[in-house]
């Protein structure tokens, strides 16, 4: 049985820095960001929910070219991390009833919902960069939802590719421990 700092050395090695989930979520971000500006915002929510739908499978693609183990299942933390994917996806339930019900709140929902499983990344590498995420990409958009209720996916989109730079800078200049 493995050190908890050797199953962590595996899962960096095998992860290659775990950028292709962060890159894929830019993407899908900054497009959802665009669109939300030619469309009303009734279709520009809809867009989103769509969307962000897609941040895993372009995440796929993209592990594939960067030779990323993205679905590994023989490290105990990838499973954790895919468990916290699950755990952040589990939050539908939440977003939807607001989306019939309060739908001015299911951009602010979705942009803090969906970066809760940074937490956890953290402490699976050992470094700051999840938790600096999280809580970073929390308030951003509150206050953003709050500043500019008349633009909030616009706003929530802006906050959220923001904080995934700073975070892909993180990751790819970070100093990896080896065990």
């Amino acid at each position: 049985m493995l050190t908890l700092n050797e199953y962590r050395s595996n899962f960096e090695q095998s992860t290659n820095r775990s950028v292709s989930m962060p890159i894929a979520g830019t993407i899908i971000w900054s497009l959802v960001g665009l669109l939300s500006t030619q469309f009303d915002q009734d279709v520009a929510i809809y867009i989103l929910l769509f969307a962000t739908g897609g941040i895993f499978p372009l995440a796929i693609v993209i592990a594939k070219f960067r030779k990323e183990d993205l679905m590994s299942s023989s490290n105990p933390l990838a499973k954790l991390m895919g468990l916290c994917i699950l755990m952040v996806n589990l939050l539908w339930a939440l977003h939807l009833p607001l989306l019939f019900s309060a739908p001015e709140f299911v951009p602010m929902s979705i942009g803090i919902g969906l970066g809760l499983h940074w937490v956890v990344y953290s402490w699976i590498v050992n470094h700051p960069v999840g938790i600096i995420h999280a809580v970073l990409r929390s308030i951003l958009i509150f206050i953003a939802w709050y500043l500019f209720p008349n633009n909030s996916l616009l706003a929530t989109s802006c906050v959220v590719v923001f904080v995934y730079l700073i975070s892909l800078y993180q990751m790819l200049n970070r100093e990896i421990k080896k065990s």
